[in-house]
């Protein structure tokens, strides 16, 4: 018998994977229509797949993740166990994600029940009992702002936040306002987090080879879809070899950055080195110069420099049919002229140092 995958989105992910659990066909959460090639849906599907989920879209070389029932469960349980037991989940993150997934999948595991709000959290229920949220930086960092939503979210019993590094502050702002903070860590390969502040669930494996980091356990992934030169560069048996840099602190880990050019703002993965290529093609060598600023809402945020005329609205207009909202500049700042290298090549570190000098006088969303 030939298995394809079921695309499915939103609430009817909660009975599509409680079946691919249970034996059932495997789901797909619908993703952008950019990114469905990767899933190959008139392809049959990996053995013992239940789940697969679409990354680094932005990267401009869209992968599906194979995601086992075993790891499934596995992750589930092991998040419980850490949290405290199980509880009813919220899910304010796009399904198409992992995070968004696995949000559904642990209230699946758990038998208990998870319900949908909006990203700005406008909708977000006081639980009437037991509930977790998972959320990035970025929406924490919003809803902090809010007092009404503030005080509902110290009514929750965790608070996930995962998808980046959170900004400095963050986390103490949140638990002046009484609201139980865990950073996860982990990506797609993993089920999502599978390291709670620093601390790797029970079960995962943490390696450091000259700080890059490999995460192992029941929780990783069975493969690329169709990808198997892919897979064997990724994967040695339970183990993920990621492109983060960590190191060992009082116990915990903690995450440096990418090992590549790739930084992660508002919990999507943009390559900065995909996006420099789409403006050179769109506008011109050298007419744009794409920089990663640290920011306090965004953990990091993606932004451009000009000495031309070009403004933000027509940058972003001809920039995201090719990458994404996720993966375009948010902020337009304009200099005297460009800076270049000895070897010809534009000097970044120096860029920078004129984005700061050029101090707030731009164009930003």
């Amino acid at each position: 018998m030939v298995v394809r995958l079921r695309l499915l989105s939103g609430s009817a992910l909660v009975d599509g994977l409680a079946l691919a659990l249970a034996g059932g066909d495997p789901v797909a959460p619908v993703p952008e229509s950019r990114l469905l090639p990767a899933l190959a849906v008139d392809r049959p599907v990996e053995e013992g797949a239940a789940a697969v989920v679409t990354t680094s879209g932005t990267t401009g070389d869209p992968k599906a993740v194979v995601l086992g029932a075993a790891a499934i469960r596995f992750s589930a349980g092991a998040t419980h166990e850490r949290l405290g037991g199980p509880a009813d989940w919220v899910c304010a993150l796009p399904t198409q994600h992992v995070a968004g997934l696995m949000t559904i999948a642990r209230a699946v595991v758990a038998g208990t029940s998870v319900s949908f709000v909006a990203p700005d959290l406008h909708d977000l229920p006081r639980p009437e009992g037991r509930t977790y949220l998972s959320l990035v930086a970025a929406q924490l960092d919003r809803a902090l702002g809010q007092p009404e939503v503030r005080a509902t979210l110290a009514d929750y019993a965790a608070v996930l936040v995962g998808g980046s590094a959170m900004p400095p502050g963050l986390r103490e702002r949140a638990a002046d306002q009484g609201v139980r903070i865990v950073a996860t860590y982990g990506m797609s390969e993993t089920c999502g987090g599978c390291v709670y502040d620093g601390v790797p669930l029970d079960g995962v494996r943490v390696e450091l080879d000259q700080e890059r980091i490999s995460l192992g356990g029941p929780m990783a992934f069975l493969g690329y879809r169709l990808r198997p030169e892919l897979t064997r560069k990724v994967l040695d048996g339970d183990l993920v070899r990621t492109n983060d840099r960590g190191r060992w602190a009082e116990g915990r880990l903690t995450v440096l950055g990418r090992t590549d050019d790739v930084v992660i703002t508002g919990g999507s993965n943009v390559d900065l080195a995909v996006v420099q290529r789409a403006c050179d093609v769109e506008f011109g060598g050298g007419t744009v110069v794409v920089l990663a600023v640290p920011d306090q809402r965004w953990g990091v945020r993606v932004v451009a420099l000009t000495a031309t005329a070009l403004s933000l609205e027509e940058l972003r207009d001809r920039l995201v049919p090719r990458l994404g909202p996720s993966g375009v500049p948010r902020e337009l700042r304009r200099v005297a002229g460009m800076a270049y290298t000895s070897m010809g090549k534009i000097d970044k570190a120096a860029l920078l140092r004129s984005w700061y000098e050029v101090g707030e006088h731009g164009d930003t969303v």
